[in-house]
């Protein structure tokens, strides 16, 4: 990860969202735009996965990474089409999803949407750029011929995470209820390791075939699957760990996340004693 991304990932997660961090960040790195039919388009880079839809009435997007993300995804979206930015769909609160609202904004009239419990925590923690309509189990846009559904199908990465399913494209954004890299449970936003096994089944019993993670490149709904699989595995692991009588302190510290192919990292090892708090319930 580079050192921009490392700097921004934390301050996300810390809440500092404001003017004054960002502005401590060096410029931000080129993000690269990933075609996945003619009128849809991802921006991978620093920060999460950004979708655009293109249609004949406007633009709408899912995601908008960091705040000084935002010339360069407004940048892209004008390069592919010259249609106002009608909504934007965030999947979940944090800065590195949503800190580019504010910018959005103020560039167009943009129409933020959020799961209410999302929204509820961008108010609370004084975030920029806190959307204006909140929704609870679902909501859904038409524009230009196109469908996009946000979908509440429970907790897991947070408790306001959404599923935006693009139903004719057969695609789901699924923010960081799918992180290519391994999960970070924010127990801290009301994530749920237990709970998130269970709005992964729902999600895929969705009829799609492309999936857009928060973090990492486009894959296959097979891999989604896999993806639910592991973070079972997660959370059977630590509760075989407990059930060995380990203390909280040597369960984290015995937990093995290679078999599932993620590298020890510091976000997981954050959400690693709440997981011993969970599966002991």
């Amino acid at each position: 990860m580079s050192l921009w991304n490392t700097r921004a990932l934390g301050l996300a997660l810390a809440g500092l969202a404001g003017a004054l961090a960002w502005s401590q960040l060096p410029p931000p790195q080129p993000l690269t735009l990933i075609k996945i039919t003619d009128d849809l388009h991802v921006l991978e880079g620093s920060g999460g996965n950004v979708a655009l839809l293109t249609t004949s009435e406007g633009t709408i997007i899912v995601d908008d990474k960091f705040a000084p993300n935002v010339p360069q995804i407004y940048e892209a979206a004008k390069k592919l089409s010259d249609r106002p930015i009608r909504y934007l769909f965030n999947t979940h609160h944090h800065g590195d999803h949503t800190g580019g609202n504010a910018g959005m904004m103020a560039k167009e009239p943009t129409e933020i949407l959020a799961h209410a419990n999302a929204r509820d925590r961008m108010i609370k923690d004084a975030m920029p750029g806190v959307p204006r309509i909140g929704y609870r189990d679902g909501i859904t846009v038409g524009l230009g011929g196109a469908e996009v559904r946000a979908m509440h199908f429970g907790r897991g990465h947070t408790d306001g995470d959404a599923v935006v399913f693009l139903p004719k494209h057969r695609v789901v954004h699924m923010g960081d209820l799918y992180s290519v890299a391994g999960p970070f449970i924010d127990y801290s936003s009301g994530g749920s390791a237990l709970e998130w096994v269970k709005t992964l089944d729902q999600a895929l019993a969705l009829d799609f075939d492309r999936v857009i993670p928060g973090h990492g490149p486009v894959l296959k709904k097979a891999d989604l699957r896999e993806y639910r699989n592991k973070i079972a595995a997660m959370a059977k692991q630590m509760k075989d760990l407990r059930s060995k009588g380990l203390s909280k302190d040597d369960a984290v510290k015995a937990f093995d996340p290679k078999p599932l192919g993620w590298e020890p990292g510091r976000l997981l090892a954050r959400a690693l004693p709440g997981l011993y708090d969970e599966v002991g319930k």
